[in-house]
């Protein structure tokens, strides 16, 4: 099993984990630390949808608060036909953490794309504007 497949499989898992009561909409996410760690992630859903968390902040959160620091490649698993990217606050997150990262979507039919953060976030907002 390749290094992709191992964090689509993680991100699989963890959606399965998902709270998403109002939106059905249940994704997974997966993150490689450089260390090796995998910490998955899934979108937790609350009533005023604003305290709604997304699966990619919850495994970057997860990860951070675990200690690490470093991370190589971000994983997203939704169970739609067309692949879906992380959102823009996801997006921003995953750029300060990350970096230019390959963001690796996929379904659960198979369907996998592989793309690096700097397509999805061509214009970053990050320290360099301090």
């Amino acid at each position: 099993m390749g290094e992709n497949d191992l964090l689509i499989s993680a991100a699989k898992r963890a959606r399965e984990n998902a709270h998403a009561p109002y939106s059905n909409f249940r994704v997974g996410a997966a993150l490689r630390a450089t260390s090796g760690r995998i910490f998955g992630g899934c979108n937790v859903e609350n009533a005023t949808y604003g305290l709604t968390i997304c699966a990619e902040r919850v495994a970057i959160f997860k990860a951070i608060s675990e200690g690490e620091r470093g991370f190589d490649a971000i994983s997203v698993v939704t169970d739609t036909d067309a692949l879906t990217p992380p959102c823009g606050a996801c997006r921003q997150l995953i750029w300060e953490f990350c970096g230019d990262v390959p963001v690796i979507l996929a379904n659960l039919k198979g369907k996998i794309e592989v793309t690096q953060m700097k397509e999805l976030f061509p214009k970053p907002f990050d320290s360099t504007h301090l």
